[in-house]
C-alpha cells in the first residue's frame, strides 16, 4: 500500500476515534470532500491501522445505482471477510424483511451486537452520497440502537447538503458521539512526495510545474503522472483519457464507451449483449482496459477506478449516441429479469416530454419499486409527471400515482399539498379534472386522514363520480359524524360503513359491541386491500383489539399481539402503545413501561408525534402507582393531574377523576380509585361506570352494604385486571372493618395490600398498610414496595433470569422456549420484563450486562 500524504491530521483524527471505539466509546465519523480528494485513500489508510490492531473490519463502497435494491449498499459490510458480521442464515433472514425497514433494522443491532460481544469493529461505508434510501435508514436505526457497542463508523462523502449523512448525523443528535472530516486539497510538498511515490524516483522540474495543474487534488496528481492528465480541468482528463486508450483496440474503446453509459458499474455480459458480441471475444479488450487503469474487476461486477475516468471516458461519446445508447439499454434491461426498475434510468436519460411509451414504462418501474423503496419509486414518479403535458389527461393519471407514492412513502403533508394543486386548477395540471379523477385522489388521502383524526366532510363529495367511488367518499362522510349510514351493494362501502357502527359504538362506550364491528369491516375488508379508499387493515385490527380490552379481555388482547399482526412496521409506534395501554390494563408495570418507552423512541424514528401522548400518559400513570409524583407530573393529562391532587390532599380532587374519557386504558381503575378515596362519588361513579362490574361494587359500597360487596367482588375474581380487583378487595376490607367483620375485613385488605405490593403499585398500597396498621395487625416485615428491588439484576424473577441468560447465550425467543418449556410469547412477556428491570434497549445491551455480570454468558 503506498503511504499517504498530507494527511497526518485527518488521519490522526479517525485513529483517535478509533482508540476510543476500542475502548468501548462508539462514534461515527463522517468523512467529507469533492471527488478525487483522497476520501477513500484515508479510509483505506484507517482500515488498515484497524486490521493491523486486531478490529474486526467490514468495509462496503455505494454505488450510483444502489437506490433500485433495497440495503444494497450496506449488505456487502455485512457479508464482507473471512469473518463476517451476518452469516448467510441470518443475511437470509434479513433479505426477507426488506419490505419492513424496521423490524429489518432492529434484527440487524441485534444480530451484529452479538456477533459484535466483546469484540472492536470498524464498519466503513465510501461514497455513502450514493447509498439506498434503506441503507440510510437502517444506518440510523442501528447506529442508535449500538450506542455502547464497540464500533466505529466511518463514512464518506461528497458534499450532498440534506443527504443520507446529514440525515444521519441530525437523527443521532447527542446520542453517539459524531466527527465530521473535511478534507481538503493537498499542499504542495505533499502533491510532489505522491508523485515521487508513484514515480520511486525524486520529481524533476518539468513534472513539478505540470503537477500545479493537478490543484492539490491526489487522483489528479497520480493521473498527471500516469500521463493521463495534461492540463486544466475537465479537458485536461479527457484527453489524457484519449491518449491513454489510443494504444488499445477498437474493441477497447467501444467496450469503454459503452461501459460508460451503463454507469459506474456495470456487468460483462449486460454490455456484451448491447455491442452483440460474445462475453468470450471481450476478454481481451477488458484486459486492456483494466491494464490502462481505467476499469477494475471485482468479479460479480466492473467498474471505472473512479467516476472522473468515466465522466472523461463519457465526455467522447457524443450526446447522441449516448441517448441511442441509454435507449438501447432500457431495452435490454426490460427484457431481463432487473425490469423496468433498472430501466428508469436509462429512460429518464432520453424519455421526452409526451412520450407515452416511456411513461408507461416508468409508471411500472415505480409500481415495481413502491413496497421495498418507497423513496426511490417517489424519485422515479416524480420524474415521469415532470414527462407528462401539463394540459393532458396522462398528467392527471401520473398526479394520482405521485399522490398514492408520497403517501406510501409516509410524506402525508407532501401529499395533501400536491393533491390539492392537481385537483385546485393550479399551474401544476392544467387539463380536465374528471370527477372519477377527483374522487380516486380523494379516497387516496382518505384512510390516513380517518386513521388520524382528519376526516373533513367538505372534502368528501365530488358531483358525477363513478357510483363506487361516490359510495366510498359518502362512506367517509359516515366515518366523519356528518351523514346518516346508508345502503350499498360496493364492498369497500360495505367495510367502511361498519367501521362507522364500530366508531360510534365506542365512542359511546360500547367496547364489545365496537369490537365485533371492527372484526365484521375487517372480515369485509380482507380481499379489499388493494381497492382505493380501503381503510388500513392493521389499524382497523389495533382499534379492535383495544375493543375487546376495554370490553373485559384485555389479556385475550394482548395475546393476539403477542401472536403477531403482520402489517407495515412504519405502525410500530402504534402497536408498541397498545400494548402498553394492555399491559397496563393487566397490571404489568414493567411490561407497559418497556412498551411505552418503546412506543416514544419508533415514533421518534418515523417523526410519528400521534401516539407520544398516550405513552406518557402510560408512564405518569405507572409513575403514579409506583409514587414517583415527580415524574408524573412532567405529564399534561387530567386523570393523573386528578390523582396527582388527591395525593396532595385535595379531598374534592376524585370527582375530577369522573369524567375520565371512556376510551382511558384504566378508566375503570380511576373510576373505583375515586369511590374509595373521594368523599361522595361512590353514586356517581355507579352512574359513570353503568353497563360495568364496578357499577355492582360502587353501588354495594356506597351502601355500605358487606354482601353485596362481597358478591361484587367475587365476580371480579375472574377478571384480567388485577389492579382493577386488588381495589376492589380493598373496598370491601375498609367497609367490613367498619361494620366489625375484622377477621373478613383484615383479610381483604391484605389480599389488596399483596396485589398492590406483587404489581408494583406503591402508591396504591400504602394508604392500605396505614389502614392494617391502625387496625392493630402486626408483621414481621412491613413494607409497601415489593421486596425484590425494581431495577437491577437483582429485580429479576427466578424464570426472567433464565431467560436473560439464554438470550445473552444467543438464543430466539422461539429456542428460549423450547428449552424452558414455554411459549414463545411467554418468553417474549418475560424478556420485556427484564429490557425494563435492566433499562436496556435491546438484546445487543442485555449481553453486554450479562458479561458485565459474569465472565461468560452462564448456560440457564
Amino acid at each position: 500500500m503506498e503511504p499517504l500524504r498530507g494527511r497526518s491530521a485527518e488521519l490522526g483524527r479517525l485513529l483517535e476515534a478509533m482508540r476510543a471505539a476500542d475502548q468501548g466509546a462508539a462514534s461515527l465519523t463522517v468523512v467529507t470532500g469533492e471527488p478525487g480528494i483522497g476520501k477513500s485513500a484515508l479510509l483505506r489508510a484507517a482500515i488498515e491501522q484497524a486490521e493491523r490492531h486486531g478490529l474486526l473490519v467490514a468495509t462496503a463502497t455505494a454505488h450510483q445505482t444502489d437506490n433500485i435494491s433495497p440495503l444494497s449498499s450496506l449488505a456487502p459490510a455485512l457479508r464482507a471477510g473471512k469473518e463476517p458480521l451476518i452469516g448467510t442464515e441470518h443475511f437470509l433472514e434479513l433479505a426477507a424483511l426488506n419490505t419492513q425497514p424496521l423490524w429489518l433494522a432492529e434484527r440487524l443491532a441485534d444480530l451484529v451486537g452479538q456477533r459484535l460481544a466483546g469484540t472492536a469493529a470498524l464498519v466503513v461505508l465510501d461514497d455513502a452520497q450514493w447509498s439506498d434510501p434503506l441503507t440510510g435508514f437502517v444506518l440510523r436505526v442501528v447506529l442508535s440502537r449500538l450506542a455502547d457497542a464497540r464500533i466505529m463508523w466511518l463514512l464518506a462523502t461528497r458534499p450532498a447538503p440534506g443527504g443520507v449523512t446529514d440525515q444521519l448525523v441530525d437523527a443521532l443528535g447527542d446520542q453517539l458521539p459524531v466527527h465530521l472530516v473535511q478534507v481538503a486539497p493537498l499542499d504542495s510538498e505533499a502533491v510532489l512526495q505522491i508523485a515521487a511515490d508513484r514515480l520511486n524516483q525524486p520529481v524533476d522540474a518539468a513534472l513539478s510545474v505540470r503537477l500545479g495543474g493537478a490543484q492539490g487534488v491526489p487522483f489528479l496528481v497520480e493521473q498527471v503522472v500516469a500521463g493521463l492528465y495534461l492540463s486544466d480541468l475537465p479537458d485536461g482528463l479527457v484527453e489524457g483519457v484519449r491518449r491513454r486508450t489510443a494504444g488499445t483496440t477498437e474493441l477497447c474503446r467501444t467496450l469503454l464507451r459503452t461501459a460508460a453509459v451503463f454507469g459506474s458499474e456495470f456487468r460483462l455480459e449486460d454490455v456484451a449483449a448491447l455491442m452483440r458480441e460474445g462475453v468470450a471475444r471481450l476478454a481481451e479488450p477488458l484486459d486492456e482496459a483494466i491494464r490502462a487503469g481505467l476499469l477494475a474487476d471485482s468479479g460479480a461486477h466492473l467498474t471505472f477506478r473512479h467516476e472522473l475516468l468515466r465522466a472523461a471516458v463519457l465526455a467522447d461519446v457524443p450526446p447522441s449516441a449516448q441517448r441511442a445508447l441509454h435507449s438501447a439499454i432500457a431495452d435490454q434491461l426490460l427484457l431481463t429479469e432487473q425490469g423496468a426498475s433498472a430501466a428508469a434510468p436509462h429512460i429518464l436519460a432520453t424519455a421526452a416530454v409526451g412520450d407515452l411509451t416511456a411513461i408507461s414504462t416508468l409508471r411500472s418501474a415505480a409500481r415495481d419499486l413502491i413496497i421495498t423503496m418507497s423513496i426511490t419509486a417517489l424519485s422515479v414518479i416524480q420524474e415521469t409527471f415532470e414527462l407528462t403535458p401539463v394540459d393532458q389527461p396522462i398528467r392527471g393519471e401520473v398526479g394520482a400515482d405521485v399522490v398514492e407514492i408520497l403517501l406510501a412513502a409516509h410524506q402525508y403533508d407532501a401529499a395533501r399539498a400536491f393533491a390539492d394543486d392537481l385537483l385546485g386548477g393550479t399551474p401544476l395540471y392544467q387539463g380536465p379534472v374528471t370527477p372519477e379523477l377527483a374522487a380516486r385522489v380523494l379516497l387516496l388521502l382518505a384512510p390516513h386522514e380517518w386513521a388520524v383524526g382528519v376526516l373533513d366532510p367538505s372534502r368528501l363529495t365530488v358531483s358525477g363520480s363513478p357510483q363506487a367511488l361516490a359510495d366510498r367518499l359518502a362512506a367517509y362522510q359516515v366515518l366523519a359524524g356528518a351523514t346518516d349510514p346508508f345502503e350499498t351493494d360496493d364492498p369497500v362501502t360495505s367495510a367502511l360503513l361498519q367501521l362507522a357502527r364500530a366508531e360510534q359504538a365506542a365512542a359511546e362506550g360500547r367496547f364489545a359491541d365496537a369490537a365485533a364491528a371492527y372484526a365484521s369491516a375487517r372480515g369485509r375488508h380482507t380481499a379489499l386491500l388493494t381497492e382505493v379508499g380501503a381503510p388500513p387493515a392493521v389499524r382497523v385490527e389495533l382499534a379492535e383489539l383495544f375493543c375487546r380490552a376495554q370490553a373485559g379481555e384485555p389479556a385475550a388482547a394482548l395475546q393476539r399481539l403477542s401472536e403477531g399482526i403482520d402489517g407495515d412496521s412504519w405502525l410500530a409506534p402504534q402497536v408498541a402503545v397498545l400494548r402498553a395501554q394492555l399491559e397496563l390494563a393487566l397490571g404489568n408495570l414493567p411490561a407497559a413501561r418497556a412498551a411505552a418507552r418503546a412506543s416514544l423512541r419508533w415514533a421518534a424514528e418515523f417523526h410519528e408525534p400521534s401516539t407520544e401522548p398516550m405513552a406518557r400518559q402510560v408512564l405518569a400513570l405507572i409513575a403514579l402507582l409506583q409514587g414517583d409524583l415527580a415524574a408524573a407530573r412532567k405529564v399534561p393529562d387530567e386523570p393523573v393531574r386528578a390523582l396527582l391532587a388527591m395525593a396532595d390532599g385535595d379531598a374534592t380532587a376524585g370527582r375530577r377523576l369522573l369524567a375520565t374519557p371512556l376510551d382511558h386504558p384504566i378508566r375503570l381503575e380511576l373510576l373505583l380509585h375515586a369511590a374509595a378515596h373521594g368523599p361522595d362519588t361512590t353514586e356517581a361513579v355507579a352512574e359513570h361506570a353503568a353497563l360495568t362490574p364496578v357499577a355492582h361494587l360502587a353501588a354495594a359500597y356506597h351502601q355500605q352494604d358487606p354482601a353485596a360487596l362481597t358478591e361484587a367482588v367475587d365476580q371480579l375474581r375472574s377478571t384480567d385486571r388485577h389492579l382493577l380487583l386488588a381495589e376492589a378487595e380493598e373496598l370491601h376490607g375498609r367497609v367490613e372493618l367498619e361494620h366489625g367483620d375484622r377477621s373478613t375485613g383484615i383479610a381483604a385488605l391484605e389480599r389488596a395490600l399483596d396485589s398492590y405490593t406483587q404489581l408494583g403499585a406503591t402508591a396504591f398500597a400504602v394508604p392500605v398498610q396505614a389502614v392494617l396498621q391502625a387496625a392493630g395487625v402486626r408483621r414481621r416485615r412491613w413494607s409497601a414496595v415489593p421486596t425484590r428491588p425494581e431495577s437491577g439484576w437483582e429485580a429479576l424473577t427466578p424464570m426472567e433470569r433464565k431467560v436473560a441468560l439464554l438470550v445473552a447465550d444467543g438464543h430466539t425467543n422461539r429456542s428460549a422456549a423450547e428449552e424452558l418449556v414455554l411459549s414463545a410469547s411467554t418468553v417474549g412477556t418475560h424478556l420485556r420484563n427484564v429490557f425494563s428491570k435492566l433499562d436496556v434497549n435491546s438484546r445487543v445491551q442485555l449481553t453486554r450486562l450479562v458479561l458485565q455480570q459474569f465472565a461468560s454468558p452462564p448456560n440457564a
